[in-house]
């Protein structure tokens, strides 16, 4: 039997994984396909907390570059991740897997309020746990939350799922000599302003000693594959035996 290499992680999803044509929207299909994914990982002892983005309904630059004010452009991007977090606990519950919805931002009537301990007692007895809005609080983006809520919970790992098998040095989809990173410290992606995370996100995990990993969420298996310490995507750490033993 395969034995993870992680025991807890927080798992970071774009809202865009939920995406119909265009971009936009949810369809329940691909929400089922997501929580496919992380039920295998379950399957396997790891406990999971996943951060949801919100990129297929809102992107607060989009209504800041009309003049819309930062805090209520965030605040509404908010909201939206709490659409997707509902969506996938609801596909999460058609394949018979427990999940709870926990947001920084009240919405009593529909999840509940995050609380560290609860979320983590949550975990302990085999639920998923889904966060909604962010941090609660403008000026900071879903990644950074997902850091946040990494450290918070005690994480052994933030696994960025996105639609590209790791960190390149340039877009590999506009350039084809752009080469995938295996391995990064956090001071280079810093340096180098990676677009996979911002700064204050990467800032937080450095700090914390938090290891990502950015993965292709779509590749088969790739989750398992990375709970378990195979080397897949892109590892960012502080460089001290990066992929251990």
């Amino acid at each position: 039997m395969n034995v993870p290499k992680y025991k807890r992680v927080l798992l970071k999803i774009g809202g865009e994984a939920f995406a119909g044509p265009g971009g936009m929207g949810i369809v329940p299909q691909l929400a089922e396909q997501v929580a496919a994914k992380v039920r295998a990982v379950r399957q396997l002892g790891v406990q999971v907390v996943i951060v949801l983005g919100a990129g297929n309904f809102w992107r607060g630059k989009d209504g800041i570059a009309h003049g819309m004010d930062r805090t209520t452009a965030d605040h509404i991007g908010m909201l939206a991740t709490v659409m997707n977090a509902l969506a996938l606990r609801d596909a999460f519950e058609r394949l018979g897997t427990e999940a709870r919805v926990q947001t920084a931002i009240e919405i009593r009537s529909v999840a509940e309020p995050y609380i560290r301990l609860r979320a983590i007692r949550h975990l302990e007895k085999g639920r998923v746990v889904i966060i909604g809005a962010g941090t609660g609080n403008p000026y900071f983006t879903t990644d950074t939350a997902g850091a946040l809520r990494a450290a918070e919970t005690n994480c052994d790992i933030l696994i960025k799922a996105t639609k590209v098998d790791g960190v390149y040095s340039a877009d590999p989809r506009k350039d084809d000599a752009a080469q995938r990173y295996e391995f990064m410290t956090y001071l280079e992606a810093l340096n180098q302003k990676v677009g996979v995370m911002d700064s204050t996100a990467l800032t937080l995990c450095m700090e914390n000693n938090l290891p990502i990993l950015v993965l292709n969420l779509w590749q088969p298996n790739s989750l398992e594959r990375a709970v378990l310490g195979e080397k897949i995507g892109t590892l960012i750490t502080s460089g001290n035996e990066p992929w251990g033993s």
